[in-house]
């Protein structure tokens, strides 16, 4: 059975909207307030954006049209494989990424992209069973590859998956929220979280680009949701977006924002996760051109007295907005106690910015802890 997709028989679920067939994770309102190439890249990799249906289909063919980044000079990344659940349980896939691929190629410092397109690829994806039972599929998206999706055939009928009844949950952050450096869809810590706490996630993790822009809270605010949280503090280190003088008061109206939709709702803010190379020396940040496989940053310790932010600063103004706000509903964490000094010790971030596999699954069991005690 083929399926065109969109099709009301599958849900696109994690995205706002989806435009012939790609699916984006802001409003198109939204994405009508910036023209920054960088989030128009990122904001349309659909990080936790998962496909539900039922089925009693023991192999599903997706044809999708993909790019895959490229930073330039260097070629694209590996494929990103697709993830397979079936009624609740993940099921391994012995080869599940798209067989072709186009190229979005950043150039990082100017925030230009570049398409080249590919032709359309095909995922061959197992179900398990012996297909004489329907059951409950969810097949998560790469995080980090643009997918165009055109097609659904399975070897049985496609009904319409059964509503949700999980809590919602919309989580903002950066690129470590969006899933760099996780292993898969499933292994980014938001959604490791998500699964452990039973939450049904909207994940608006934006590699690059958690900078309080006005539009992502405004999105928040226009949205469901049981419960929200806010991982902020790092982008705006790696592009010296904002200083002091300004830093607070752009997290208050943020949360200004979010609390005109959502005024009990409760609303978690997080603060970075340890970071040694900007702990105490601002950004801007950059990949190392003598090691393009590590970070390094431009910044100076003694600019900090010029109003400079370093991740100790932010985490201490972070926690200021919190208590000032006074609000019973809001909660204040410290990044570091996800992921530590410790943790740094066991499971370093190879390229100095971003956890690894591990360390995201790490990150989510303790984000999970978080969960369930402000949900009860």
């Amino acid at each position: 059975m083929r399926v065109a997709l969109p099709d009301p028989r599958v849900e696109i679920r994690g995205a706002a909207w989806v435009q012939d067939g790609l699916p984006h994770r802001l409003p198109a309102w939204a994405r009508a307030q910036f023209s920054d190439d960088f989030m128009a890249m990122v904001e349309a990799q659909p990080s936790g954006v998962r496909l539900r249906l039922r089925t009693a289909a023991r192999t599903v063919l997706l044809e999708v049209v993909v790019l895959r980044v490229a930073v330039d000079p260097a070629p694209p990344g590996d494929p990103q494989p697709y993830d397979v659940v079936v009624d609740g349980a993940v099921v391994p896939q012995p080869s599940a990424s798209a067989s072709h691929a186009g190229v979005i190629a950043l150039e990082p410092l100017a925030r230009t992209t570049t398409e080249r397109p590919g032709p359309p690829g095909v995922v061959d994806l197992v179900l398990g069973g012996d297909g004489s039972v329907e059951r409950d599929v969810e097949i998560w998206l790469p995080p980090g590859e643009t997918t165009r999706l055109v097609a659904l055939t399975a070897d049985a009928p496609v009904s319409a998956p059964r509503p949700v009844t999980a809590p919602r949950w919309v989580h903002h952050g950066s690129s470590i929220s969006h899933g760099a450096g996780a292993s898969s869809a499933l292994g980014a810590w938001p959604v490791v979280a998500a699964r452990a706490a039973g939450l049904d996630l909207v994940n608006l993790g934006f590699s690059g680009n958690a900078v309080l822009d006005p539009f992502v809270a405004r999105a928040i605010r226009e949205q469901p949701a049981d419960l929200v949280t806010l991982k902020l503090g790092i982008n705006v280190v790696n592009h010296d977006a904002i200083h002091l003088r300004a830093f607070a008061p752009a997290v208050h109206g943020f949360l200004d924002t979010i609390r005109d939709g959502h005024p009990t709702t409760p609303l978690v803010v997080v603060s970075p996760l340890l970071c040694p190379l900007v702990e105490t020396i601002p950004g801007p940040t950059s990949l190392d051109p003598a090691d393009p496989s590590v970070f390094r940053t431009t910044g100076h310790a003694f600019e900090v007295a010029d109003g400079k932010l370093t991740l100790t600063v932010i985490r201490s103004l972070l926690r200021s907005v919190v208590e000032a706000r006074a609000d019973d509903a809001l909660t204040y964490v410290d990044g570091t106690s996800l992921y530590g000094w410790p943790d740094w010790d066991d499971l370093p971030m190879r390229d100095l910015m971003h956890p690894d596999a591990e360390a995201h699954r790490l990150v989510g069991k303790r984000f999970a802890a978080v969960l369930r005690s402000v949900l009860a």
